[in-house]
């Protein structure tokens, strides 16, 4: 019988081919590879399709004062096929250069909602689809004054069109649960932020 094996790392899998088929603002990639096995051996050799991205940050702006989270909604042409293109999120960018992703945090909360970021809380990082793309996710809660944030924001040579949402807590998590809101890193974030408010809230007022 063939021994097991429970804990594999980079020395557990061989790309004996990489072949660039598509370079743009992404890079898409079929890689010919094979695996060691959990139950023992090596895989057959095999064809996966792989969209290349840089890793991001994302971040949800919240309020401990105000009890108020700052939500964008903008056109995103991967949800064509659903109900709107229009899809409500948390501002979020792709790291490059010397980017840290708390730098990135700061800064896109700063250029899509117009938002004042004065402290920072991790809320977790992930493969948003290992599947298929090899984004790596960083997500952050940010403290923010809601008191005046709203209005349209964006770079302009960007073409982006970010309409900014000021709303309560209670409403956030209100569209979390009617499934009005679509996208992974917000869902995510809100989730978070409904197990941990209260605790913020006193982090935050001290």
């Amino acid at each position: 019988m063939l021994e097991e094996k429970t804990h594999f790392g980079h020395e557990d899998y061989e790309i004996n081919q990489r072949e660039v088929i598509y370079q743009g603002v992404f890079r898409m990639v079929r890689l010919h590879l094979r695996h060691r096995l959990f139950a023992g051996g090596w895989s057959e050799s095999f064809t996966r399709e792989l969209l290349e991205r840089f890793s991001a940050a994302a971040v949800l702006p919240y309020d401990p004062i105000l009890d108020r989270v700052i939500l964008i909604e903008q056109f995103r042409p991967g949800s064509l096929s659903g109900t709107t293109p229009w899809l409500i999120e948390i501002p979020a960018g792709v790291l490059v250069g010397n980017d840290t992703p708390e730098k990135l945090a700061v800064r896109e909360a700063a250029e899509e909602a117009g938002c004042e970021v004065t402290a920072l809380l991790p809320i977790t990082e992930f493969f948003t689809s290992p599947g298929g793309c090899d984004e790596y996710l960083h997500i952050y809660c940010g403290r923010v004054d809601a008191g005046n944030i709203g209005g349209i924001h964006g770079l302009k040579h960007e073409h982006e069109d970010i309409r900014v949402l000021n709303v309560t807590a209670d409403e956030a998590l209100r569209m979390l649960r009617a499934n009005e809101i679509k996208t992974s890193p917000a869902i995510v974030a809100l989730l978070w932020l409904e197990l941990n408010r209260g605790k913020i809230r006193e982090k935050w007022l001290k």
